[in-house]
């Protein structure tokens, strides 16, 4: 690392805590990852959080989407169903505030609006924490981490860490997006290949044009498994996280009036449901292949 010599002496120490904090966090989900059958624990176990008294609150509308299954749709019985659903009753229960909760599907546009004007308490939708959503919204703890995933053509036989098993080699990319800002920055010695959109990058990996891709790490697995991919390609190494170029995860995002009581309330669901591995068992129900 000889680009750490050209630091400032008075900063170099503090570079250097962060790169080493930087691996420790990485290190951590990888091997929380690991123990549970690939979920990553987000919870500390040294954590010390009081559980809220909501015996004043009258109650709790949590709005959701209906159309992005299997985190939102509405099953064969047309009861509304899938992980965040799951998730909201989970976190219902464990604040006992069953009897207060309300939970309303909405288009998914519609819902950093309603929740503006009034119309919920929460949302948890797979929202993704952003600069500009934090000036008008609080938002929990993360629930779930968006990874990146590698997906190479089978035949090929490569594993191993893909920056050494994909070096030199054509990997595709929806371009203009953070998977494309991350390939450059992580893989400089992969040949990124730019396309279009979800439809032609899952098809040039299909169809043999590139000989991995790298992707949002919920989306290649289940294609990957799915039967549109005819058994074509498997996973590579991974996952691969980054605050910096995927965000913070998904997260519950509510109205800053009521924030203070009911984030903290739902901060402590979150993180008994963790400790106690229900957060793991939703995962492993709706994503059984895994994207972690």
């Amino acid at each position: 690392m000889s680009f750490i010599r050209e630091i400032k002496p008075g900063f170099r120490v503090a570079f250097l805590l962060i790169l080493s904090i930087i691996s420790i966090i990485y290190v951590q989900v990888s091997q929380a990852a690991e123990n549970l059958g690939g979920v990553p624990v987000l919870s500390d176990p040294n954590e010390r959080l009081t559980k809220p008294d909501l015996s004043n609150l009258a109650r709790f509308r949590i709005l959701t989407a209906s159309d992005f299954p299997p985190f939102n749709f509405v099953d064969q019985t047309g009861r509304l169903a899938g992980y965040h659903v799951d998730v909201i009753r989970e976190v219902c229960r464990e604040l006992n505030i069953e009897a207060k909760c309300q939970v309303q599907a909405m288009p998914y546009a519609d819902l950093e609006g309603a929740l503006e004007a009034g119309n919920g308490e929460a949302v948890m939708s797979g929202i993704a924490i952003t600069s500009s959503l934090r000036q008008k919204f609080s938002f929990s703890r993360p629930y779930l981490f968006l990874p990146a995933r590698f997906a190479v053509q089978g035949k090929l036989g490569l594993s191993g860490r893909a920056g050494d098993a994909l070096a030199g080699r054509k990997v595709g990319v929806i371009a203009n997006t953070a998977h494309e800002k991350m390939l450059g920055a992580f893989f400089p010695k992969l040949v990124a290949v730019p396309v279009n959109g979800q439809e032609e990058l899952f098809s040039s990996l299909k169809e043999g044009k590139v000989d991995a891709i790298l992707a949002d790490g919920v989306r290649v697995p289940f294609w990957v498994a799915s039967p549109a991919a005819e058994k074509c390609c498997v996973l590579l190494d991974g996952p691969y996280l980054s605050q910096h170029y995927l965000g913070e995860g998904f997260a519950v995002m509510l109205r800053k009036g009521n924030a203070v009581q009911l984030t903290a309330a739902v901060d402590y669901a979150l993180a008994q449901l963790a400790a106690k591995g229900r957060l793991q068992d939703i995962y492993l129900r709706y994503f059984p292949n895994g994207f972690y």
